[in-house]
């Protein structure tokens, strides 16, 4: 119960255009499995949210990149471990996402 909760928060926060707090895009990251190869402040599989910040902060055109790549996936911008699609993932929740990544300091 507390988890559907928490996922209806967080998709009241995208709909209304409100920012996302680190609990709720943590399980957000969670949900849609970003979290399986992703953490905040450390290398996983993936490079860190913090790190994918630091590279990106100014860059006007970040957002609509890391959505795009996000959802198609990619590779070789950090090392030879492809990303693969996150088709499944709505484009609400990835923007969501990235909009929340782009905004954490290291």
């Amino acid at each position: 119960m507390k988890r559907q909760l928490v996922v209806l928060a967080a998709a009241a926060l995208a709909t209304s255009g409100a920012a996302l707090d680190n609990k709720a895009a943590e399980e957000m990251m969670k949900k849609d499995g970003c979290a399986a190869c992703h953490s905040v402040d450390k290398q996983v599989v993936g490079p860190a949210f913090k790190e994918v910040a630091a590279k990106y902060k100014g860059d006007a055109k970040a957002a609509a990149m890391l959505e795009e790549k996000v959802k198609t996936g990619g590779n070789g911008v950090w090392g030879e471990t492809p990303m693969p699609p996150n088709s499944y993932v709505s484009d609400a929740d990835i923007k969501e996402l990235v909009g929340w990544i782009l905004t954490l300091q290291k």
